[in-house]
């Protein structure tokens, strides 16, 4: 297996395993379920990926693998299972690494900037030219922590019920909310989620709905220019933490929920930016195992 790579993009959702020669060319690529740490334990989470490197076509060490996963957030975490990982005997060399630096690398050959993470939660990452990191621990609320696709969704029940009730302004939202859940009223929809008939987990869906209301009703826009504050405050954060940069940086936005390019939210989200520094601001269409077999490439020093 001498001269092959493998790249893993494993998240809460999904697993991506690529195995592809030094030249770049995709000899195997498969995906499973998601195989985050946090969910699944650091053996749990490695037996996913294992299972799916061998149906890739992996049947013996390969030179690099790159493991960028989601739920790798402190240094301790990074440690384990890269020592767990490389116990496996997949490759000769294991990385292990959030799965921030994915799309930071699918973004920018530069080897430097910002890249935001937005899909069932948020998370950011910066690197500065001289290799300094700006990190967060992307942990939700009790690490300061708003955004991504369940908070929009949380903010939209939220909503709904203040609309229905009189405490909030009226909106869309109070309809469209419990009839994604096929109810009539956001009062059904919270009896349903207090009998536990309806998992909270389940908010996440409604992230399409605020970012299509947006566009005419004014409360949905408000949760998402709340978010747009967000990515801004993390991309200004990130640049204090690697700073100064000799030139504009790349800042590079991914997952499903800024995947969706809604024309509000990316627009504030640039505005907001241009007070801050000039920028490239680049949205990512790729999947985060692109970014993984990039780095493997690059860490083998590959053209």
């Amino acid at each position: 297996m001498n001269g092959l790579l493998l790249a893993v993009d494993g998240g809460n959702a999904k697993t991506d395993v690529a195995l592809f020669d030094r030249d770049g060319n995709v000899l195997g690529l498969v995906r499973g379920p998601g195989s985050s740490p946090h969910e699944h334990g650091v053996d749990g989470a490695l037996d996913r990926i294992e299972a799916l490197v061998i149906e890739a076509g992996a049947d013996g060490p390969v030179d690099h693998a790159e493991l960028l996963l989601a739920g790798v957030d402190f240094p301790a975490e990074v440690q384990t299972l890269q020592a767990r990982a490389q116990a496996r005997g997949w490759a000769e060399r294991v990385q292990v690494a959030n799965d921030t630096f994915a799309v930071l690398r699918t973004g920018t050959d530069r080897g430097w900037g910002v890249a935001v993470v937005c899909g069932a939660g948020i998370n950011c990452l910066g690197v500065g030219p001289d290799g300094r990191e700006a990190r967060f621990p992307a942990l939700g609320d009790i690490t300061g922590d708003w955004g991504g696709g369940q908070d929009l969704g949380a903010d939209a029940v939220w909503s709904a019920a203040r609309s229905e009730d009189g405490r909030g302004p009226k909106t869309s939202l109070e309809q469209l909310v419990p009839a994604h859940f096929g109810l009539g009223t956001p009062l059904e929809l919270a009896q349903a989620v207090h009998a536990g008939a309806i998992a909270r987990r389940r908010f996440i869906e409604l992230a399409p709905i605020v970012l299509a209301e947006a566009a005419a009703d004014d409360v949905a826009a408000a949760i998402v220019r709340r978010l747009a504050d967000e990515v801004v405050v993390l991309v200004r954060v990130a640049l204090e933490r690697i700073g100064p940069v000799p030139d504009p940086p790349d800042v590079v936005l991914g997952g499903g929920v800024l995947q969706a390019r809604n024309e509000l939210l990316l627009g504030a989200i640039d505005a907001g930016l241009e007070h801050i520094v000039p920028h490239r601001l680049t949205v990512v269409d790729a999947p985060p195992v692109v970014g993984a077999a990039l780095r493997a490439l690059d860490a083998l020093g590959a053209a």
